[in-house]
């Protein structure tokens, strides 16, 4: 089954958050004081993220990224993850991790089913890692890497938010990692989330990334899957692993977006920078799996045509990228 939105776009892939906890504090996601505890049951249950995750691949959802904040930190998530596996008709199912707890929790993510991993890793440098995470071990993330390969899965790919000032020295150190590393390096442009008057001094666009690379390397563009997400695939000859640019702000993937999303409260969105949300709870609780495709069907066919993001500015309303699942 496929499913289009009225632009006529593919809508296949479903980010579901499972919670907006997470073990760092990275300065761009979340305040330093944490977030406000929400009560027990103001989160989703796993039998309630069970039934939006059924619901949406009965809908065309091929694709399904477990987000959170940082997912690993709740209890269960791997019998969860276990259980989304079995799914009829889930083609990919991928998360997105700090690293934190790789270590430990590779090889069991691994034989629940989990195909791929995404690893937010903003800086190779130790001390500037503790400083953009505010107290975050760069060598647990490095080792998880590893452990991740260890347990079965091929290369994950890193994530890596550019700041200028902040890590931006570092964008050759990423590149070069790819040439004795199968990882992809994705290299995705500072967008605004949490309040910033002057977010944009953070910004590098894209096509200076690619420059700052290209005086030291060749690259080749290549292609990517159906299913993938808005990243521009880059290799260098010879690399074991390849380079992505996501560029959220100065250019727009928006006519190419495949997504959904799902926050832990059950708050869903059809783009992440939308101040729209639509409250999942009243088919939930009582569950209600009609009424549950019925307002995701809806969702998906009206899901907005671009975000307001631009190098000038934006117009969404400020928010906690852990509380969206970003």
């Amino acid at each position: 089954m496929k499913i289009t939105d009225k632009l006529g776009r593919t809508i296949n892939y479903l980010r579901l958050s499972v919670t907006d906890r997470c073990n760092m504090r990275c300065f761009y996601c979340m305040p330093q004081e944490g977030i406000v505890s929400k009560g027990h049951d103001a989160i989703l249950s796993y039998e309630e993220l069970q039934l939006i995750a059924e619901t949406a691949v009965e809908l065309g959802i091929e694709k399904m990224r477990i987000t959170g904040g940082e997912p690993l930190v709740r209890s269960g998530t791997i019998p969860f993850l276990e259980r989304l596996a079995r799914i009829d008709g889930l083609r990919h199912l991928v998360l997105t991790t700090n690293g934190l707890r790789l270590p430990d929790m590779a090889l069991p993510l691994h034989q629940a089913g989990v195909q791929r991993l995404n690893v937010s890793l903003d800086s190779l440098n130790s001390e500037t890692f503790a400083a953009v995470t505010r107290g975050g071990d760069l060598n647990k993330v490095l080792h998880g890497l590893d452990a991740a390969e260890q347990a079965g899965f091929p290369p994950p790919k890193i994530n890596v938010v550019i700041m200028r000032g902040i890590n931006d020295g570092e964008i050759l150190d990423f590149a070069d990692l790819t040439l004795s590393r199968g990882n992809t390096v994705r290299f995705i442009e500072y967008m605004p989330a949490v309040k910033d008057e002057e977010w944009q001094r953070y910004c590098i666009s894209g096509d200076e990334i690619l420059q700052r690379i290209s005086t030291r390397h060749t690259l080749k563009q290549v292609d990517k899957g159906p299913i993938a997400g808005p990243s521009k695939d880059f290799r260098i000859p010879g690399a074991r692993g390849s380079i992505g640019i996501i560029t959220a702000v100065s250019g727009h993937f928006c006519v190419e977006c495949n997504r959904i999303r799902v926050t832990s409260t059950g708050q869903a969105k059809g783009c992440l920078f939308s101040d729209a949300a639509t409250d999942l709870m009243p088919y939930l609780r009582p569950p209600d799996r009609d009424g549950l495709a019925s307002i995701l069907r809806t969702l998906i066919i009206d899901k907005p045509e671009k975000h307001g993001i631009s190098q000038d500015g934006y117009k969404h309303k400020n928010f906690t990228m852990s509380q969206v699942g970003g």
